[in-house]
């Protein structure tokens, strides 16, 4: 059942979001070679914690950590660790808060130093397709809209999208109802409608769509070892259209 929410509803998540997004513009100038995982996980955590704010992965269904960090070829859900950033990798940084039991959930694809044209081009991809889903997420338009719209311009561009993995509704819960998938048919599925708050996070890969979970039960990546980039926002529907709530500012 999707939960519709109210003005006051979408404003009592603003701060969450808000947390969210501005932990991701916090974390940008330590992306950097010679950073690990876990170090960007500690950071994260510290600033979520000061702002007074919960970091949503923490022990959630298990995950042992309080952000996801997924490089190169890791799809999504990556648990932070010793691993050590390099010049020419690109991570994937997915930031969920929780402020007076309201979610956020917002990520970003980041570049490490200087990358090739095949990583430039898989994030690019990744970061249009999601401003085009967000055009598609309006009242009167179906939920088949915004996946053909993210679908056809990245299978217009050489790459694929992930469709194990999906985005969905968020708001007292982390996950809620519905699930928004990244590819579809124009006019199909669920009528969008006003009071709806959502995510949108198509993750792109480079090569083919096929991915496998790793044996942590947790960390996804391409079956093909292709690059995979991912960009997250959360957004309430309004009469006219959608509102970005995961903006810092």
């Amino acid at each position: 059942m999707i939960i519709i929410k109210s003005d006051t509803d979408i404003a009592a998540m603003r701060p969450a979001c808000k947390l969210a997004a501005q932990t991701l513009d916090m974390i940008e100038s330590y992306i950097q070679a010679g950073i690990t995982t876990d170090e960007i996980n500690t950071l994260v955590h510290d600033f979520t914690i000061a702002h007074g704010g919960i970091p949503a992965p923490l022990n959630y269904r298990g995950f042992p950590k309080s952000v996801c960090t997924s490089v190169n070829h890791v799809v999504c859900h990556g648990i932070p660790s010793s691993k050590t950033l390099k010049n020419g990798d690109i991570i994937n940084v997915d930031v969920t808060t929780i402020m007076n039991g309201w979610h956020g959930d917002t990520s970003k694809t980041f570049f490490v130093g200087d990358v090739n044209p095949r990583a430039r081009k898989v994030t690019e991809t990744a970061q249009t397709a999601l401003i085009l889903g967000i055009e598609k997420a309006k009242p009167g338009n179906t939920f088949g809209d915004i996946g053909h719209a993210i679908q056809s311009f990245v299978e217009a561009q050489g790459m694929s999208v992930v469709r194990e993995y999906c985005g969905h509704g968020i708001g007292k819960g982390f996950h809620e109802d519905p699930q928004v998938m990244h590819y579809g048919k124009e006019g199909q599925g669920t009528m969008i409608k006003k009071g709806m708050v959502f995510t949108i996070e198509p993750m792109v890969n480079y090569g083919k769509a096929g991915v496998k979970l790793l044996g942590d039960h947790w960390t996804v990546v391409t079956r093909d070892k292709s690059l995979s980039a991912q960009f997250e926002h959360t957004i309430a529907i309004t009469a006219n259209g959608a509102e970005i709530l995961t903006c810092s500012t």
